[in-house]
This record gives C-alpha cells, structure tokens and sequence, in this order.
C-alpha cells in the first residue's frame, strides 16, 4: 500500500520487551540502568535515525517475575537524555491516576524547555492494586481511572496555557520580569481534586508537548497521537481508522534475526525464564527484510509505527543496519531533521494558545 513516509518510534525501557531480556544483554544487570547504559542506547536510536523514542515507567517495577527489576523514574532519564541529543524526540511515560496534574506540568513543562522542542507525553494509567500502596492513596480502579487520566490531561493542558508565549519580558529599565497581564489563572474542579492558578513554568516551546496515549483510554479530542494496536494489519487498519485523533502510530513487537541466532531460537531461549505474553500488539517474528515488508504495509494505514524490540543489544544493532536504512532508501520512512521540534516531525502544528485567543476576541469585541 502506498501512502505518506512514516515516522519511527522506539520504546527503550530497561533491556527489552521481553520481561527476561536481560538475560541476552551484553551487561551485568547490576549496570541495567546506568547513565552511561542510557545514553549510549538513546544515541544509537537518534544515529539510526527514529523519530521518537519513548520511556516506560510506573510506580512498581516492571513484570511480575523474580527477574523484575527497579527503574529510575522516565522524566529524569528524559532529561538526561535532552541533554545528551540533539535531534530525536523523547517522550516519558507518565502516569496520571495517582501523581498530581500540576507536578506533571512542571515536569514536563521544564523537559520541552531543556530539549528545545523534542519533548512528548505517553499518557498512562496505573493498574495494579500495589500502585496504589506505593503512592499511600485509595485505590482508584475502573471508570475512576479513566476519569484520572481525563481530567488529569485536561488540567495538564490548560496550565501548559496559563503562561502566554511573551509572558517572560526580562525589562531591565522598569525591573518586571513578567508581564502579569499574559498570566492566567487555571480554574479546575473535578470530581476528586481542584486546581487554581498559573503553572510555574513558562509555556514550553512547542506551546503544547505531543500527547499520546491508547484511544480506548484517553477521550481522542485530548490525543495527538494514538497508539493502536491489533493482531493484524486488519485489526490496525480499524483501530486506526477510528481513533479519531490527528495522528496515528501502530504499536509493532519485534525480535529480529541476528548472525548468532534465529529470531524463534532467541524468543525460545527467553521462554525458558518467563512469558513474552501476547498483548493484543501486532507481532513480527523473523528476517529484517520481512520487518521492513510489514512496516511498507503500514503506510497509508498509520502515520508511524512504534517498535517495542525483544531485546534492545541484539535488536536495535539490526534495525540500524538493516532495516531504517532499507525504509530511508526508498522513502518509506524519514529520518528527523535537525533543529525542528518534535510537532514539526509529525506535520502538527504549534497551537494557539487558548487563553491569548480569548483575550485577542474580548479586545475585538471591544473595539467594535
């Protein structure tokens, strides 16, 4: 199917999709999340030319298996890793069932400032029971949750707005350094908690970050991107179809061929400690040339796809050397361009920012 150049995402969390995949990574476990460990994998993303990659988190440690291992927090490798690229997006998965909207703001205000543009936001719930012990709240479950992550979105976004783009002045003649009159204060009353007053940090650079997240989730009027999934290029050509966002990605699995072992041999070695359970993704298991077939297909079905590899040491090498460039090379995929920020990769525009508008409409009215 022919159709627009995708965008290519990368999921780098720990040491792979596979809950075991430390097993087969060319390190110690005792280094699995070193700063040095962090930056190299993001380098080698950003030099093979992803678009974005993304950083799982959550209050528990991932898996639910002996070989589950701690994580230091996705915002704070995000920030690390803004300032060791230059050119790839980086968004960290934030979870807003627990944690407090206006700290989230700040935190990913500040990410979007450090990284001059490329920063987005993976929206996503807490689900387990323990989540809530760990963070000392009442466990928040079913419709409560969706609830979370909506009003958690909407008050995220509207403190994003609460500075105006020239609200920063710096005058040394008259000693303000803002401009009051471009401050606005967010008024939110949900059914769990209120929010009043401006956020604490400017207006990020790209206005509003790129946030996305599961379409069944998250209300799609509140999503740039939707992550869609299915077990086949059917089911993605429907999910994708009706996500009703202005971006699509479809979330891909990958365990690659390699020079040591076939694709099958190396899940079947991973098997042995713990289960690569099937999570409704679509699944390739194979050659490179097969990965880059399937990806052709996908144009004109989502605007980019994101890979979740099996085991980031052995899998990352071979989509660098075999796959990108295959997709580049026949402008199946494009790579990033330098100095642009991450809404300018996906073709989205910078928007307006609300409160500005309003007052821009008052003035008019005023005039009239």
């Amino acid at each position: 199917m022919s159709g627009p150049a995708l965008r290519l995402a990368v999921e780098l969390d720990g040491d792979g999709a596979h809950p075991a995949a430390w097993r087969r990574a060319a390190h110690s476990p005792d280094h699995l999340l070193t700063p040095r460990r962090v930056a190299r994998v993001a380098a080698a993303a950003e030099n093979a030319g992803f678009t974005l990659l993304t950083l799982e988190d959550g209050a528990l440690p991932p898996g639910a298996t002996p070989d589950a291992v701690g994580r230091i927090g996705a915002v704070e490798r995000a920030a690390f890793l803004a300032a060791s690229t230059s050119v790839i997006g980086i968004a960290p998965v934030v979870p807003v069932t627990y944690a407090e909207p206006f700290h989230i703001s700040s935190q990913l205000a500040s990410l979007d400032h450090i990284s001059i543009g490329r920063a987005g936001w993976v929206v996503s719930e807490e689900s387990r029971p323990e989540a809530a012990r760990a963070w000392d709240r009442p466990l928040v479950d079913g419709a409560a949750r969706a609830r979370e992550s909506r009003d958690g979105i909407e008050v995220v976004r509207a403190l994003w707005d609460s500075w105006e783009d020239d609200t920063v002045i710096r005058s040394v003649a008259t000693s303000r350094y803002l401009d009051r009159d471009r401050l606005h204060y967010v008024d939110f009353t949900g059914d769990t908690y209120a929010v009043k007053g401006p956020a604490i940090v400017p207006r990020p650079p790209q206005g509003q970050l790129v946030v996305l997240g599961r379409p069944d989730r998250v209300p799609a009027e509140q999503l740039d991107v939707a992550l869609v999934e299915g077990r086949d290029i059917a089911a993605v050509t429907e999910a994708a179809a009706t996500a009703g966002t202005p971006r699509t990605f479809a979330e891909v699995e990958v365990a690659l061929d390699t020079a040591d072992a076939t694709a099958d041999e190396r899940v079947a070695d991973l098997e042995r400690h713990a289960p690569w359970t099937t999570s409704g993704r679509l699944r390739h298991i194979g050659s490179a040339a097969g990965l880059a077939a399937l990806l052709e297909q996908l144009r004109g079905v989502v605007d980019g796809v994101r890979l979740h590899p099996l085991v980031l040491d052995e899998d990352l090498p071979e989509l660098s050397r075999l796959v990108l460039p295959h997709l580049f090379a026949r402008r199946r995929a494009v790579r990033p361009l330098s100095g642009a920020s991450l809404r300018t990769h996906l073709g989205l525009a910078r928007p307006a920012n609300r409160y500005a508008a309003g007052a821009a409409f008052e003035a008019l009215e005023e005039t009239r």
